[in-house]
C-alpha cells in the first residue's frame, strides 16, 4: 500500500492540473449514509415515492415529513472528515483545482474547498417554489411541514430530484475539466451512475492518471484506475497528502 501511495503522490507532484470526483463514500465517515447500496437511504425509502419531482409536486408534506426532515437532521450534525480536509490541503498546496461531487451535503465547502461543482445540487440551501427566495437549510423551522416562505410558497432543497436533469453548465464544465486534467482523484464513488460515471473515462482517454480511493475495488479499478488505494477515504487521504508533502 505504501508503494502505491508513493506512486500516487509522485503523480500528483508532477501534475499541472488535478481534479477530484467524489461520491457518498467520502461522507460516510461524517455520519451521512449513502443513498445507494447496502445500508443506503434507498433501502429505507422508496426513491420513486419520496425523491421524485412528481412526488414532491403532488405530496410535498409527505416528502418533507418522511425524507427531507430526516436529511436535515442528519446533515446538521455532520462535519467534514479527514477525506474532505485532505482535499482542501491539496488545494492549499496548489495540487488540486476543482472538486466535482455527487454529494449534496456541502461538506467540501465546510472543509474549505473553494471550487466545488455540485453535480446533484445541494441540501445546504432551499428555494421557495413560488418566488424563488433562498433560505439556509439549517435555519429553517420545521414546526410547520412543509415549511413555507412568507409568500406562501413551499420550500424545497436545491437538489436534483429523480425526474430532473443535471444542470447543463455543471455537466459541461465537469466534462471539460475531465478532458484537460493530468490527474483525476476518484474518492468514495464506484463511478457507475451516469453521467458522473463517464468523467473518469473521459479523463483516462485524454491521458489522465487516475487515482482511485475506495474501500473495495469497483468496475473502475479493472479498466481505468492507475493507482488503486483501498481503504477509508479519511485515512488514505491523510497518508497521500503526507507522502506528497515529503516530495514537495
Amino acid at each position: 500500500m505504501l508503494e502505491k501511495i508513493d506512486q500516487a503522490a509522485s503523480a500528483l507532484a508532477r501534475a499541472r492540473k488535478t481534479v477530484a470526483l467524489t461520491g457518498a463514500g467520502i461522507s460516510v465517515e461524517s455520519g451521512i449514509p449513502p443513498f445507494r447500496g447496502k445500508g443506503g437511504l434507498w433501502e429505507k425509502y422508496d426513491p420513486m415515492k419520496y425523491a421524485h419531482i412528481s412526488a414532491f409536486e403532488q405530496r410535498p408534506d409527505e416528502v418533507w415529513k418522511v425524507l427531507f426532515s430526516d436529511l436535515k437532521t442528519v446533515m446538521k450534525k455532520a462535519g467534514p472528515n479527514d477525506g474532505h480536509h485532505g482535499l482542501f490541503r491539496l488545494e492549499k498546496m496548489g495540487k488540486l483545482q476543482t472538486v466535482i461531487t455527487q454529494n449534496i451535503d456541502g461538506l467540501h465547502q465546510k472543509a474549505g474547498s473553494s471550487d466545488v461543482i455540485e453535480f446533484h445540487g445541494t441540501f445546504a440551501t432551499q428555494s421557495c417554489t413560488i418566488c424563488q427566495r433562498g433560505f439556509i437549510t439549517e435555519q429553517i423551522d420545521l414546526a410547520e411541514i412543509p415549511p413555507r416562505c412568507d409568500c406562501g410558497g413551499i420550500l424545497r432543497p436545491n437538489v436534483v430530484l429523480f425526474g430532473e436533469t443535471i444542470g447543463y453548465d455543471q455537466l459541461k464544465r465537469s466534462q471539460i475539466l475531465a478532458s484537460t486534467c493530468d490527474v483525476m482523484l476518484v474518492v468514495g464513488t464506484s463511478a457507475t451512475v451516469e453521467p458522473a460515471a463517464s468523467l473518469p473515462v473521459i479523463a483516462k482517454r485524454a491521458g489522465s492518471y487516475i487515482i482511485e480511493i475506495n474501500p473495495e475495488k469497483t468496475p473502475l479499478s479493472y479498466h481505468f484506475s492507475d493507482a488503486i488505494l483501498l481503504g477509508k477515504a479519511g485515512s488514505i487521504m491523510r497518508k497521500l497528502v503526507s507522502a506528497l508533502e515529503d516530495i514537495l
